[in-house]
């Protein structure tokens, strides 16, 4: 079973410095220590995962062999050997994560395999009203680039790459154990089947460098909480002619400060006054398009749901609009004067003889808690 990323176990970014790091890593074995989990073996299982990628990216050297090989980098480095090679995906920093690792074939006989560039994702927060509307915004990512000086190969200006003399070009190899033979990956040339002898000083053999570029991206109107936008090609660049991987552009919500979104209905709380709900008026409420009015009839309660159709939003799926529903809170007047008070006790007072009338939940609520202790 492949081992999951170091970054993604701890929920950083990959540009994450060292004390984003160790918190997170704090907080992780906070949470998932034998100790407070007794009972839970996947716990113990997230907080093994934890230390071990803590132990890995708060070591710069082992972070940096980790960002350009993976894991391979960490095994490379633990005593598997040296050498550059285009056999692993460059996981570089930056805010991706590699979702798919896709991977090409490779091939042999003398032949460097070829390697499909890893699919990448990119975090991208937006707000509702660019969710509603749609949006053009542009992204400033990390990328690996075709190294200029060697064009790709690793190899020193005026140099080329050599068969690798463990595999003779294959990629791999054959072990005899008694009748039993055992083929795996040359341990020389990570199974490119190449050997750089001079590698290039601009990227230290890998053919690649690390560079950024922009990219627009066209946000279509609708889109929803962990929506993904697809650009082809944008990703990881292939290994040794191979295609380049895609980005995902994953799409995540801004909280509002009026409206909390289900699916393509909008919803928000709307108070209103004591003297409103019980006189009843006329109330302006935004919307995403808008002031709109809402009639206040008298005698309203709190807790009422006054529905505004075609006032949500229309999803990318969607051929009409959600709705918008103003959840009604009566607020209880605060910081009153003596007056006020006063004015308050004589309205009591005054539907005190007849308070079923004027109070007809209440009256409900105390008979029901009324046969209750009677029984």
């Amino acid at each position: 079973m492949s081992k999951r990323d170091f970054y993604e176990i701890l929920g950083v970014n990959r540009d994450a410095s060292d004390d984003e790091i160790k918190k997170a890593y704090r907080k992780m074995a906070m949470k998932h220590h034998p100790d407070r989990n007794p009972d839970n073996p996947a716990a113990e299982e997230k907080f093994k995962e934890a230390k071990e990628a803590y132990e890995i990216l708060s070591d710069a050297q082992k972070r940096s062999a980790y960002d350009q090989y993976g894991h391979a980098g960490i095994e490379q480095q633990a005593g598997m050997g040296g050498g550059g090679g285009g056999g692993f995906a460059d996981a570089f920093g930056g805010i991706f994560d590699e979702i798919f690792g896709g991977r090409g074939g490779g091939g042999g006989g003398g032949r460097s395999n070829i390697y499909r560039g890893a699919d990448l994702r990119y975090n991208l927060e937006i707000t509702l009203e660019q969710a509603a509307h749609g949006t053009e915004t542009k992204i400033r990512i990390p990328t690996m680039e075709v190294c200029e000086p060697c064009s790709g190969s690793g190899a020193k200006a005026g140099t080329q790459p050599k068969t690798c003399p463990t595999c003779g070009g294959s990629g791999q190899v054959r072990l005899q154990q008694g009748f039993f033979s055992i083929q795996q990956t040359c341990h020389k040339c990570h199974g490119t089947g190449r050997f750089i002898a001079d590698p290039c000083k601009s990227c230290d053999g890998a053919g690649r460098i690390k560079q950024h570029k922009t990219l627009a991206v066209k946000i279509p109107a609708g889109v929803d909480e962990g929506d993904r936008i697809r650009l082809s090609g944008e990703g990881e660049h292939g290994v040794n002619g191979g295609p380049s991987g895609d980005l995902y552009v994953q799409i995540h919500l801004k909280q509002h400060a009026v409206f909390t979104r289900d699916h393509n209905d909008l919803h928000c709380e709307m108070p209103i006054s004591f003297t409103a709900a019980a006189l009843g008026g006329e109330i302006e409420i935004p919307t995403l398009d808008g002031a709109a009015a809402i009639k206040i009839p008298a005698e309203t309660q709190s807790g009422r749901v006054f529905r505004l159709r075609g006032k949500g939003i229309k999803g990318v799926r969607s051929h009409t609009h959600g709705d918008l529903m103003c959840h009604v809170v009566v607020e209880t007047p605060v910081n009153l004067t003596d007056r006020q008070k006063e004015l308050l006790r004589e309205l009591e007072e005054s539907s005190r003889d007849n308070n079923a009338k004027h109070n007809p939940r209440s009256k409900s609520w105390m008979d029901k808690v009324k046969d209750f202790f009677a029984e």
